[in-house]
């Protein structure tokens, strides 16, 4: 076989290979945007029957009896919890959530939450020392260490978890209604 016939194999080839490698990226990048599509379904939000003030407050709680530490919020209607936890003696699993309310001022709250997972392994990471004056420097490996290393980080997207979430909610709604009349009537008693 010719070597030019062979050459012009090769290029037809190498531009095939290059071909089907850039439609993969494409593909793929077409993917994660789908991933990242905007849709009214999402499980992020809902409306509760309730005012402002004992919905946002009904978040705290709920968060709070879940084990999750509070952030001090800038802004009133913003609470950011934070829980960690291990399912095993090697790795770490952090939940992030923040939650947004807001009143309707129609006798209803809308409440926003996102929730992130951390899971950070631990993992030896070489260490190594340098020793040098000016320009010349000598660096020597100095043993390991065991660190805390984050393997993967991701929104929660489960449904069922941020309806969990808002039942919780609801209930301490519920409970803070029923408490409302109840310390109402003991203040008009007192004399």
């Amino acid at each position: 076989m010719p070597s030019s016939l062979m050459a012009t194999r090769m290029q037809s080839g190498l531009v095939a290979l290059t071909l089907a490698v850039v439609a993969v990226g494409c593909a793929s990048r077409k993917h994660d945007v789908a991933r990242q599509s905007f849709s009214a379904a999402a499980p992020f939000s809902k409306t509760i029957a309730g005012s402002g003030d004992t919905v946002c407050w009904s978040v705290k709680r709920a968060l709070l009896s879940q084990g999750y530490m509070l952030d001090r919020p800038s802004d009133s209607g913003v609470v950011t919890g934070t829980r960690d936890y291990q399912p095993d003696a090697k790795l770490n699993v952090t939940l992030h959530l923040q939650t947004t309310c807001a009143d309707n001022r129609d006798g209803t709250s809308i409440v926003f939450v996102s929730a992130s997972r951390e899971d950070s392994r631990l993992q030896k990471m070489k260490q190594s020392t340098s020793v040098g004056i000016g320009p010349a420097t000598l660096t020597m490996p100095s043993g390991s260490a065991k660190v805390l290393g984050v393997v993967r980080r991701e929104t929660i997207q489960d449904r069922s978890f941020y309806d969990n979430f808002f039942n919780l909610v609801e209930r301490f709604v519920a409970d803070e209604s029923r408490a409302l009349p109840s310390e109402r009537n003991a203040e008009t008693r007192k004399p």
